[in-house]
């Protein structure tokens, strides 16, 4: 069993007041509610990181600072000049977090907590090869994704998809909505009271179970090129 996650309220609310609040001088002003906020988020993702390291061991040689990120936005090129995030997030990639190998993702924030994971952002090289891996193992595939737990889990592949078949695949393959993904990433969403139970690392880390097989998969084909 894990520990009873008391903790994830003061998390919450810190990141519903700094959504708020989103200004350096109310930062400053409440610098220790955000410091044990962050000192509780960091205790789950190294919770997080041990018990995920059990079921895929290419993780064991991680640490909370190569899985988690600033809290700061980087807001050069954005018309959003708010200068915090309003969540944390931990994503645990044996390969680090700017890698194109897949990983595995927990996001916390108020009213939109997610488990999400796989591979974001891949060039358009290496987004071939993974779509033409699923057309020449596609049986393997559809055995992962058609899976009915699998489906009620992460009922739509990738933040964003193409209308039509890439360029250069078979007009006539039969399962093009496998091939339309522009990145392979897969999440499900959680209701904050998920992450307040008892056994909440237990069950974080059975969704991602549910999920590595996949990640393996689109892992396979990255990995040549990395």
């Amino acid at each position: 069993m894990g520990r009873n996650n008391t903790g994830i309220d003061v998390v919450y609310a810190f990141l519903s007041n700094i959504a708020i609040h989103n200004d350096r001088a109310w930062f400053v002003g409440h610098r220790d509610e955000y410091d044990r906020a962050r000192m509780i988020f960091e205790d789950m993702a190294q919770q997080l990181i041990n018990r995920l390291s059990v079921i895929d061991t290419s993780l064991a040689h991680l640490t909370v600072r190569d899985c988690t990120y600033r809290f700061y936005r980087d807001t050069r090129f954005s018309e959003d000049k708010s200068p915090y995030k309003q969540h944390f997030g931990v994503y645990v990639a044996a390969h680090g977090k700017k890698a194109f190998h897949g990983g595995y993702y927990l996001h916390i924030q108020p009213g939109k907590c997610m488990i999400a994971g796989g591979a974001y952002c891949l060039p358009s090289n290496i987004l071939k090869a993974v779509r033409q891996s699923i057309v020449d193992e596609t049986e393997e595939f559809r055995g992962i994704v058609e899976d009915p737990e699998f489906k009620r889990l992460f009922p739509i592949i990738g933040m964003d998809r193409l209308k039509t078949l890439p360029v250069g695949f078979p007009r006539d393959y039969p399962y093009p909505e496998y091939l339309r993904p522009k990145d392979y990433s897969i999440a499900t969403s959680i209701g904050d009271d998920f992450l307040r139970q008892d056994n909440w690392l237990e069950q974080t880390v059975a969704v991602f179970q549910k999920m590595k097989p996949f990640i393996d998969f689109v892992n396979y084909t990255i990995d040549d090129y990395e």
